[in-house]
């Protein structure tokens, strides 16, 4: 049977979502087939695993000419056949070549409670620092749709992640990671069974 998910992957750093979502597909457990890993950092860890695993790896940078990067992915990622991108600690925001190319077919994971914890500047740490200093009881983690606005499109999955008494950034910061890979594996299953649609 031919894989339903032909995916594209974005990252900054490790990737660890896309090395996590390659072994599920590697393992039979995910329909679907990496067509290329794109990152906007020439020494990402992703880059390296890319292409351990036979995986087209591209670095596009983004700064010195960003209109120019947006078209260079729009066409890299079509190219490739790519037809879902997810981010993978993807730090930079898409432009609007690739946006309109793929909308509604570019999914991002969020380490935290949206749309209260997400917006322009709230990633990495910075999400689990406000989410204690807000008090709440429970943190998470959001998939979700991208647009021109950072963490704004729609959330397609979520699953909640409990802050604990006494926990730091720290701690909080690693329960939310480790819930992140297999989360983005379990919702990407949904997709390629027809069980969550995408718009």
């Amino acid at each position: 049977m031919k894989p339903s998910l032909k995916l594209g992957f974005l990252a900054s750093g490790a990737g660890s979502s896309a090395q996590a979502i390659v072994a599920a597909i590697r393992s039979g457990e995910l329909a679907a087939e990496p067509r290329l890993m794109v990152s906007n950092n020439k020494s990402a860890a992703a880059l390296e695993f890319a292409r351990s695993q036979k995986i087209p790896a591209l670095c596009i940078p983004t700064q010195a000419d960003p209109a120019a990067a947006d078209a260079a992915l729009a066409e890299a990622l079509a190219s490739h056949g790519v037809e879902l991108v997810v981010l993978s600690g993807y730090l930079r925001q898409l432009g609007p070549k690739t946006l309109a190319r793929y909308a509604g077919r570019v999914i991002n994971i969020h380490p935290g409670p949206l749309p209260r914890f997400g917006g322009h500047g709230m990633y990495g740490r910075r999400v689990h620092e406000a989410v204690l200093a807000a008090g709440v009881s429970e943190s998470g983690v959001a998939i979700h749709l991208v647009d021109e606005e950072y963490d704004h499109g729609p959330t397609l999955a979520a699953r909640s992640v409990p802050v604990e008494s006494g926990d730091t950034v720290e701690t909080l910061e690693a329960r939310v990671r480790a819930a992140e890979p297999s989360f983005f594996v379990e919702t990407l299953q949904k997709v390629a069974r027809g069980e969550l649609q995408l718009p």
